[in-house]
């Protein structure tokens, strides 16, 4: 058992890392999809989280048509059930999803991606990041970090002075 809060272990990941991340990520899904010459029809993003990485997927991979579900499983002070409140255009999604990435920046317990994953079986789910209870629902993911790691990612994050060690 450990003392440590859950930010205490944690993983900072800057605007130019999730860039880099974001990009590795496409590299690994370029020419694996199922149209023809291995082309995507559509990036979904999983909001909010999942905007930034897919509008760097959605440049590298010159995917122009982009579109967004919201699901709101928790707010920073506690987690609920998953739940969809907008919805990806089902012209976009098409039979169940098929040529579709569907991307998020983490998976963490799987519980969002298993709620999308039952509406639209059949896309292709990639994150930046996978914690190990949630891996099992992510097709494709550049890092994986502990269930214990807290990421703190750009956007969360604002720069401020800290005083100096010997400053005190």
């Amino acid at each position: 058992m450990t003392d440590r809060l859950p930010h205490e272990k944690g993983f900072h990941v800057s605007w130019d890392q999730i860039h880099r991340d974001s990009r590795a990520l496409a590299w690994r899904l370029d020419k694996q999809g199922p149209g023809k010459d291995g082309a995507w029809r559509a990036v979904v993003a999983i909001t909010r989280g999942g905007m930034a990485p897919a509008m760097i997927l959605s440049r590298e991979l010159d995917i122009r048509t982009v579109d967004t579900i919201s699901v709101k499983s928790y707010n920073w002070q506690d987690q609920t059930a998953p739940r969809v409140i907008k919805g990806p255009n089902a012209e976009i999604m098409g039979e169940a999803g098929e040529g579709v990435l569907i991307i998020d920046d983490l998976v963490d317990t799987g519980k969002t991606l298993e709620l999308v994953r039952s509406l639209f079986p059949r896309a292709h789910y990639a994150t930046v990041y996978a914690k190990p209870e949630g891996r099992g629902m992510v097709d494709s993911y550049i890092t994986e970090v502990s269930q214990d790691t807290w990421i703190f990612f750009p956007w969360d994050m604002a720069l401020q002075y800290v005083e100096p060690y010997r400053g005190r």
